[in-house]
């Protein structure tokens, strides 16, 4: 399903971008209602803005915005940062090409190749090879992926991350859409029983 690399490129559009631009914005007040982990103090926003790569030309300014919190206690001041579905960690790319490249690339590697990834999304094989490591040497050891592991079935194997998982979630969604903005969320490290409502 996510193996057909000319329709992933359709998928990265305006309506999915924001689709987790307002899954952001939930997140983010979710995350000030329940006040500074560190001093109890009330969050205040400290937006700021990001320039991934990977989307189309006409990508709103809301889906180009980190949401991100500031305590508003003095002495405090700490940062505090909301889940995100649209970005994954410091990556410049958006979450979403990220997990529709690595996706792609497992499936027919010939159709899938470093020339025509970088073509269709701007990204050069040395930063693929960089997402594969990570996903396959790092992040099964990482205490995200063993809360992720508990919420997913067996089938979903560690050794062929991120794609087993999306495959699984897209499957058991509604739509494409719907599952990659559901995989962004479990990867992301929201809460299990807020993803029912995406």
């Amino acid at each position: 399903m996510l193996a057909e690399l000319p329709h992933c490129t359709q998928l990265v559009s305006v309506s999915l971008l924001s689709l987790l631009s307002r899954i952001d914005e939930d997140l983010a007040e979710r995350t000030r209602e329940d006040r500074c982990p560190e001093c109890g103090g009330p969050l205040h926003r400290a937006d700021y803005l990001r320039k991934p790569r990977g989307g189309p030309d006409d990508v709103p300014d809301g889906c180009l915005r980190r949401r991100s919190l500031c305590c508003g206690r003095e002495g405090c001041r700490r940062r505090c940062l909301p889940p995100s579905c649209l970005f994954l960690g410091r990556r410049v790319y958006f979450g979403c090409v990220v997990l529709l490249i690595l996706t792609a690339r497992s499936g027919d590697r010939r159709r899938h190749s470093a020339r025509e990834l970088r073509r269709r999304f701007g990204v050069s094989w040395t930063t693929v090879k960089r997402w594969i490591a990570y996903f396959r040497e790092t992040f099964p050891g990482s205490r995200q992926w063993q809360a992720i592991r508990g919420q997913v079935s067996p089938s979903v194997r560690s050794d062929c991350l991120p794609e087993s998982l999306v495959t699984e979630v897209v499957q058991a969604a509604a739509c494409v859409e719907q599952g990659l903005a559901r995989s962004l969320a479990l990867l992301s490290g929201c809460p299990a029983g807020w993803m029912h409502g995406i």
